[in-house]
């Protein structure tokens, strides 16, 4: 019986998410109400903050699990490998699964969907929160775990997701120009290898 209710749940919240990202695709993040996206998914108001407490987070979960993503690889890094390579590594493999968190997928709905992200001001505002967030995250990681971290670390956090957002922000301005993904890989591989390798002359100890 759990199974079905959590089952019938999962079905509100793609329903929810499904009609709130159409109708933002089409018509604009600010030109469309909560009621409106209620409507469309046939649930009402009430149900619909049940799953998703503000507007901003009928738009932005499809990113919620990459929140908190950096401390998470340098976490779970290998034996004896160095954080930055392994944040390194990750974005690597990201750019080759083409993975929308790097800002490259030529997908038209992903592109469009950041657009939609990076040019409206409420959800860059969120976006900016969460890195926040986020850099606590792995200041507190490449601190060995003290909270809060020291100068050192929270400086070096900062740092790297910069570096990630710029990458980013890169790829998907190429795309969004016309470029294909496969043509643009060569050029993606080479100014993440560049990024890091900055970060790591930038972060290396004395």
């Amino acid at each position: 019986m759990t199974g079905l209710r959590e089952l019938k749940k999962r079905r509100i919240h793609d329903a929810i998410s499904a009609a709130a990202i159409t109708l933002f695709l089409e018509r604009g993040f600010d030109e469309v109400s909560v009621a409106e996206v209620a409507a469309a998914a046939e649930v009402s108001k009430p149900t619909l903050f049940k799953y998703f407490a503000t507007k901003e987070d009928l738009a932005l979960h499809r990113i919620a699990d990459h929140m908190g993503e950096a401390a998470r690889i340098v976490r779970g890094r290998e034996s004896g490998e160095e954080p930055l390579a392994a944040l390194r590594r990750a974005f690597l493999d990201g750019l080759a699964r083409r993975d929308p968190v790097t800002g490259f997928n030529d997908t038209p709905e992903v592109l469009a969907y950041h657009g939609m992200v990076f040019q409206t001001p409420s959800l860059a505002a969120r976006l900016m929160r969460q890195s926040a967030n986020d850099e606590d995250a792995l200041a507190t990681e490449l601190d060995g775990g003290r909270t809060p971290a020291r100068l050192a670390a929270r400086l070096a956090a900062a740092q790297i997701l910069a570096v990630q957002r710029v990458l980013a922000g890169d790829n998907w301005r190429r795309l969004i120009a016309g470029e294909s993904a496969d043509a643009a890989y060569p050029a993606a591989v080479e100014a993440a290898e560049l990024a890091y390798a900055q970060l790591r002359s930038g972060l290396s100890p004395e």
